[in-house]
Order: C-alpha cells, then structure tokens, then sequence
C-alpha cells in the first residue's frame, strides 16, 4: 500500500458491492453509498460481470457484508452500542448506519485510511458523528490501545465486524487479534470471513481459488492464512471464546439467496466462510 491511497483489494471489493447495485437486483446488501464513494471510479465491463466466476465473486462480496450486519443488528437488540469495524477498507455501513446511539469505529491501516477519506470528500459524503477513525499500525501499538485512544468503552461490550482481512494475515496475527477481542466483557462478538484450506476444494473451486490467489498476490497482498472447521474452532476457543458457529455456503443461500430465479448465490463449498464467536 503506498500513503494517501486504498489497498488495491479494497479497492476490487468496494467495486464488487457497487456493481452488485446495479445488476442483481434484488439486492442481498442494499448500500446507496457504495456507487457514490466511487465517484468516477465506477465503471465496469458487463459482459465481464456476467461470468460465473465474477457472479460468485460478487454474491460472497455482498452476503458477508449483509451476514455481519445482521449479526450486528442482534447484538444491538441485547444492548451492544459499540461497533469496531476491522480493517475497514472502503466499508460504507457508517455513512447508512440507522442506530443513531451506535457508535462505529473504524480500524486499518493509516494509509488505507487516508486514501478513503479523500474519496469521501471528493464525494461530497459527510463523515457522521457516530463515527470515529482509528488509524492503527500494528507493528507499534496494540488493538486496545488504538481503540481506548479513540474514545471506545473497554468497560463495555462490543460487536467487531473482520470482512477481508484474516486469509492475508499470519497465524501470530490472527491470534493475537481474536486474543485481544476476547478480552472485552462478555456479550461481546466477532463476525469474520475466512480461506477454507484449498486442500478441501473440488476442481472447479480450486481453478477459481488459484486465479484470484495469483491476482491479489500480483497486487501485493498474498493470501497467508486457510483453516480446516477443526483447526478454526481450536483456535477461537484457546483465546476464550464460548459460542461459535461456522457458516457454510448453503446455509448462507438458505438465508439470503433461496427462491431467486436468477442464479445468483454462493458456490458450495465456497471460497472462504463466515464465522461468529461470542464471549
């Protein structure tokens, strides 16, 4: 990543949502902000976007983000009025956030950071005051203390959302983030997608897995991290997490793309999934 710009990644995925606007209606992630932050940023090829391959791209891109929103909204109904979104990238939901008491902060790298609050401004979208940034380079502080830097309430529970960042991270990362989240009071929570171990993939999911492997490795952000189910829930339990559920692709179609006439939905197994944990 270079100062003053998003991460390329980012970038593809904010892309992907915009997109997903304009051809899959109806929408699985309904988001009027995602085409106007990128502003003349936006254009696509739609014969390129009819592929199988980019359907399935998009579908993952907007049913993470839909799935965590609605764990978010059930953590609201019990009380959570603080959401850390990590590794935000070119998240939108705090420009559309309809809890006016829930405070959102947004995580990631400075440089990220940046690059995002230029195009805000460029779009002319107002930057809420439920809102704060918290530009955080790991390598020199720690997650809580950007976070109690940032005015976030260690005393009380919080939801953290984690969409696009654990397949690129090192397994020392991983646990020392998920060790850090398990520290906060209980009622607390994590929604996050993660890589399947491509040992597990048919032929098909291989060939698609290899192509984007090769394209984010070319932009400069490798995938680092796969897990087995077994693997996973060893970790998150070792770090202090009690309630853990992994979400399989046909249990996402159930819940977001059953009785659409279009084809639209998730490949099985997928790409990566979606797991929750709770303190």
């Amino acid at each position: 990543m270079q100062p003053g710009r998003a991460s390329t990644t980012a970038l593809r995925v904010a892309l992907r949502r915009a997109v997903h606007q304009v051809l899959d209606p109806p929408c699985v992630l309904c988001d009027p902000v995602a085409i106007p932050l990128l502003g003349s940023s936006f254009n696509f090829d739609a014969a390129r976007e009819a592929h199988p391959v980019a359907r399935a791209f998009r579908a993952w891109m907007a049913v993470r983000s839909r799935f965590a929103e609605d764990q978010l909204a059930a953590a609201i109904s019990r009380g959570v009025t603080q959401y850390v979104i990590l590794g935000a990238g070119l998240d939108t939901f705090a420009y559309r956030n309809p809890w006016a008491a829930l405070r959102v902060f947004e995580v990631d790298f400075p440089a990220t950071q940046q690059g995002k609050r230029a195009m805000l401004a460029d779009s002319q979208i107002p930057i809420p005051q439920s809102l704060t940034f918290v530009p955080l380079d790991f390598e020199h502080q720690t997650l809580a203390e950007g976070l109690a830097g940032a005015g976030f309430d260690a005393s009380q529970a919080a939801f953290f959302g984690w969409l696009g960042v654990v397949p690129y991270l090192t397994p020392a990362a991983f646990r020392t983030t998920v060790r850090a989240i398990a520290q906060f009071p209980a009622g607390t929570g994590v929604c996050f997608d993660y890589g399947v171990s491509p040992s597990t993939l048919g032929p098909l999911q291989l060939m698609a897995f290899n192509a984007l492997a090769r394209r984010v490795a070319a932009a400069g952000e490798p995938f680092r991290l796969f897990f087995t189910s077994g693997e996973l829930e060893r970790e998150l339990r070792d770090a202090g997490f009690h309630h853990i559920r992994l979400h399989s692709a046909n249990e996402l179609n159930d819940l977001y793309f059953a009785n659409r006439r279009d084809g639209f939905r998730l490949h099985s197994p997928g790409l990566g999934m979606l797991a929750t944990a709770w303190i």
